[in-house]
């Protein structure tokens, strides 16, 4: 995932919903509970872990048993150290008490509790990085430190394919046009940090590179599931049996979710989103506009699509009276800039969810070069008397500008080339009119329209009168 390319708003439920889904993961409700054990009997090692002879108790304690029940007590263990649950009052002696975050897990808000569930999951996040511990203790030397070359591993690159991995998960989820709440296989998210995007056949050699980043993620996956980052689907372990091995059962090749299925949660959108803004990338949400001006509106859905744009304008309208809402709106749609022809197309689509009651602001602007024309739309679409029609000049304004609009939304989109074909297709003599409007797009939009026909002979009109308004624009 780019660190430039803007990011889609996400959609996040309400926090006292998350953070009863915090409360609840398993992993974090297990750390709770030795938070609530840990006593003056406790004892720690130099790293804050449990010492090995308390983790049978500690192990029972969260009901567990069998040959992972210390390895799952040691990384709750973890956690509540890591989330400040349970605090080391003396390194020395390794002795602990319960920690401040501890009570404001039940005497805390919902953002209070996020807050501790965010530091959990950094610390299961760094795990998932980490190879299995039986491999890190045969790479240790004597004096405790690791060879990492011994392991194959690098830290840095395995942490950054992960944060990568969860980006792209992210981004897939949140996107108008990704999975939404659908699950995403996996080889498809590998084949994303590994496939490059302007490759057509993978080669074996790739490939095998997915299949290899396919079993890293399956165990990652793992790793972050009770910490309720995701739900997931492991990978049939039939799939990784030996080739003369035979499978325990028929197996069938065609089923994708043999090879595992991942999707982000709710609560795991809130924590990916923010990690995104703790590394400093922009990572909008719906709603955050609600309670700023038009002006902000217009210019923070501009790069919404269209779905989200719809849905944070509903939020922003529901605070307002009608009739000084699209006041606001207009005066914020106003502008000679780049971006104004995008903002009148929100402002535009923005009026849309407003009642009648916003009339008398369609009507003030009817005479305004600029808003005229969408005022004429929205009064003559709801069936008000007395609109007056539309000039020619401005016929001819509000189509450059409604095709400048749609290329800042959507650029060379199978839509606007409809459009495009149906203003040239509509209207003889477009070109030989168009080229003369007095619209700081003009020519821009009329390049477009020659890029965008698929008859040549029209594309070259097109193109003759894009050079006449630059050259009339003095560009």
């Amino acid at each position: 995932m780019s660190d430039s390319s803007p990011l889609p708003p996400v959609r996040l439920h309400p926090e006292a919903e998350l953070a009863r889904a915090a409360l609840s993961t398993p992993l974090l409700s297990r750390a709770v509970r030795l938070a609530r054990w840990a006593g003056p009997a406790t004892r720690v090692d130099a790293g804050g872990g449990l010492v090995e002879e308390q983790l049978p108790d500690a192990a029972g304690t969260l009901g567990l048993s069998g040959d992972g029940a210390a390895a799952y007590a040691a990384e709750a263990w973890r956690v509540a150290v890591d989330a400040g649950l349970v605090e080391i009052t003396d390194e020395e002696a390794g002795t602990v008490t319960a920690g401040e975050e501890l009570a404001l897990l039940t005497g805390g808000s919902p953002h209070d509790v996020l807050t501790v569930w965010l530091s959990a999951l950094e610390t299961v996040v760094a795990d998932a990085s980490v190879p299995d511990l039986d491999g890190l203790m045969d790479a240790m030397d004597e004096g405790g430190e690791i060879d990492f070359t011994s392991l194959d591993w690098d830290p840095e690159a395995e942490a950054e394919f992960l944060d990568g991995v969860l980006g792209n998960l992210y981004l897939l989820t949140v996107s108008e046009d990704g999975p939404g709440q659908a699950p995403v296989p996996l080889p498809a998210l590998a084949a994303s940090m590994i496939v490059p995007s302007d490759m057509g056949e993978p080669t074996n050699d790739v490939l095998e590179q997915v299949s290899d980043a396919m079993m890293r993620l399956d165990d990652q996956f793992r790793t972050l599931e009770p910490i309720g980052l995701v739900e997931y689907r492991p990978v049939d372990e039939d799939l990784m049996a030996d080739a003369d091995e035979e499978p325990a059962a028929p197996v069938d090749d065609t089923d994708v979710s043999r090879y595992g299925l991942v999707r982000l949660t709710p609560l795991g959108a809130y924590g990916l989103r923010a990690r995104l803004l703790e590394a400093g990338i922009d990572a909008p949400a719906v709603g955050e506009l609600a309670d700023k001006g038009a002006d902000a509106l217009l210019d923070g859905t501009a790069r919404f699509g269209q779905s989200a744009a719809r849905a944070e304008t509903e939020q922003w309208l529901a605070r307002r009276e009608p009739l000084a809402a699209a006041r606001d709106l207009l005066a914020a749609a106003r502008g000679a800039d780049a971006g104004a022809p995008l903002r009148r197309l929100r402002c535009q689509q923005a009026l849309s969810l407003v009642g009648t009651e916003a009339e008398p602001a369609l009507r003030e602007v009817l005479d305004d070069p600029e808003l005229g024309g969408l005022a004429r739309v929205w009064l003559s679409e709801r069936g008000a008397s007395g609109v007056p029609a539309p000039s020619q000049d401005l016929v001819f304004w509000l189509t450059v500008d409604t095709v400048a609009a749609q290329l800042a939304a959507e650029g060379n989109s199978d839509e606007l080339q409809a459009l495009v074909e149906g203003l040239a297709e509509q209207h003889s003599g477009f070109f030989a009119a168009a080229w003369r409007v007095d619209h700081p797009a003009t020519a821009d939009v009329l390049e477009a329209m020659g890029r965008l026909h698929p008859d040549k002979k029209v594309a070259k009109e097109a193109r003759k009168a894009a050079f006449k308004a630059r050259s009339q624009q003095g560009g």
